[in-house]
């Protein structure tokens, strides 16, 4: 990410933790720009560029209330998800088209020392990222505050591998999900090691459509135990690859979006920028 876009970010990420810590008095555009040190012409702009719609219409993607709506709406939309390719006929959801093939027992046990792994930093709506993977798929993403915390935590999960800093055909096509056109995403798969439960768990969260959420007891109830919260809450804290696996779009039953691994700041900016897709490709298209 170059320096103006991880600028850009981290205004839009400040700006979200303000209103958020001020979301009962309603803050003027004239306040929260003024909080990112930017003119309020300039802030609307910079943000209606990156989301897509204004501060304002931001906000609400970003509340309880909204959460609860969308709860409500969604009724857990995990069983028939596979028929949730669109919403209005012209778009196509990424999610429907990325795909998980788990590592085999030898590439689990050994730490991964017949894999290669090619790794890039890149840039994302959400700052900058990690992407990692093997001739079979993307093995990892995550955010980065650090870059050399980040790489080393990629190399403790494979630590016999083999790493090469470069980015490939399979890292380029799974970045198109961060642009606005999924139609010219192909499907994608990803190359994880996990246990058999938390498989389970990365593949139904692969089933909540953009601009759904659901809570972690509907993640328990389709995996058919219900009494598995705590279990779901852990193995959905240790997605190895944010934002494809969409565990952002696990919230509380009460509505609150909750933690997440990589920050609830930039979990609520992808709710809301997820939020705002969904409402824009609602929309007719001009005539």
């Amino acid at each position: 990410m170059d320096v103006q876009q991880k600028i850009d970010f981290d205004r839009i990420r400040c700006a979200i933790e303000y209103i958020d810590a001020n979301f009962r008095e309603q803050p003027s555009l004239n306040k929260v720009a003024a909080h990112v040190n930017l003119s309020p012409f300039h802030f609307q702009r910079m943000f209606t560029e990156w989301s897509g719609v204004s501060p304002k219409q931001f906000v609400q993607y970003t509340s309880v209330e909204y959460a609860k709506r969308i709860l409500r709406e969604s009724k857990l939309p995990l069983a028939d998800a596979a028929c949730a390719v669109g919403l209005s006929g012209t778009g196509r959801l990424h999610d429907m088209f990325v795909t998980i093939e788990g590592m085999t027992p030898g590439e689990y046990k050994n730490g991964g020392k017949s894999l290669t792994i090619n790794y890039t930093f890149t840039d994302s709506p959400f700052g900058t990222i990690l992407i990692a993977s093997t001739p079979k798929g993307v093995c990892y993403i995550a955010f980065v505050d650090n870059e050399a915390d980040v790489l080393n935590i990629l190399k403790s999960k494979f630590p016999n591998a083999v790493y090469v800093n470069t980015t490939d055909r399979i890292q380029q096509e799974a970045l198109l999900v961060f642009t606005k056109d999924w139609s010219a995403l192909n499907g994608i798969k990803l190359h994880i090691k996990g246990t058999a439960f938390q498989m389970k768990i990365w593949e139904a969260l692969l089933r909540i459509p953009m601009g759904s959420l659901v809570t972690y007891k509907d993640i328990a109830r389709y995996i058919e135990n219900p009494g598995a919260n705590r279990a779901v809450g852990t193995a959905i804290g240790q997605n190895p690859v944010s934002f494809l696996i969409p565990c952002h779009r696990v919230i509380q039953s009460t509505g609150a979006f909750g933690g997440y691994m990589w920050g609830p700041s930039r979990k609520k900016a992808m709710i809301g920028w997820e939020g705002a897709q969904v409402e824009t490709m609602k929309m007719p298209a001009d005539v």
